[in-house]
């Protein structure tokens, strides 16, 4: 390249530069870019909403799933309007003990109650699970999504130079900005869903471990107390 030419071509790109915005980068992107960065955007908002929700509706669970053990281990019984959680489990397990037959064995009986309350606890758990699936497809997809775009920018950016036949920095900037711009879409929108799934799925099995051991302590107590009450009975 001729080195006269560098002070002309230079400022012409320091210019061009100077004017690209975040705006600017997916209002005059090619509509394929400009598709991905719009799923791209919709995908990262999705993310931050199924967030803030596993985050009240987490915390609202494992407070009643705590406030059901310290009830237990106070030995004052647990009251079923403390939550929804303990009215649920609650209820189930009152439904399936009320089911007395001669000849079922207390361990028999036990495991009967337990498993109908953990199946009633576990319900209470399912609100978690939605959203994770959502969570894992986005830390998945979204790098791919966002490197598609950075492809088909870059191959503009190219036809670009062989129309115009012209090399310098102000004729590819723009179309290369707008490639780079939908891998950082791709990256703002992944980074925050892995981190967001590792966390909950994590939370979620120990909320499932929790609720495991509060019916098992509550299908004891239960079948003991009867198992007492027919003994007086008797």
């Amino acid at each position: 390249m001729d080195a006269s030419a560098l002070p002309d071509t230079l400022p012409a790109a320091a210019q061009v530069a100077s004017h690209l915005s975040f705006t600017d980068f997916f209002l005059h992107a090619d509509p394929v870019v400009k598709a991905v960065m719009l799923i791209l955007v919709l995908g990262s908002i999705g993310v931050w909403a199924v967030v803030v929700e596993k985050m009240a509706r987490g915390r609202r669970l494992r407070r009643s799933v705590a406030a059901f053990a310290a009830a237990l281990d106070s030995g004052r019984g647990v009251d079923p309007g403390q939550s929804d959680f303990a009215r649920n489990v609650l209820g189930a397990a009152a439904r399936e003990l009320a089911f007395d037959t001669a000849d079922e064995s207390l361990g028999e009986r036990r495991a009967r109650v337990e498993r109908a309350a953990r199946r009633a606890g576990f319900g209470e758990l399912k609100a978690l699970e939605t959203g994770l699936p959502f969570l894992a497809t986005v830390s998945s997809a979204g790098p791919f999504i966002g490197l598609f775009g950075t492809v088909w920018g870059i191959m503009n950016s190219f036809s670009a130079i062989a129309a115009s036949q012209d090399t310098s920095l102000a004729v590819v900037a723009p179309g290369i900005a707008e490639a780079l711009f939908a891998t950082a879409l791709g990256l703002i929108a992944a980074v925050p869903a892995v981190v967001a799934y590792n966390r909950y799925a994590t939370a979620l099995r120990r909320l499932q471990g929790e609720v495991t051991a509060v019916v098992e302590r509550l299908g004891g107590e239960l079948v003991h107390r009867r198992a007492a009450q027919h003994r007086m009975a008797a």
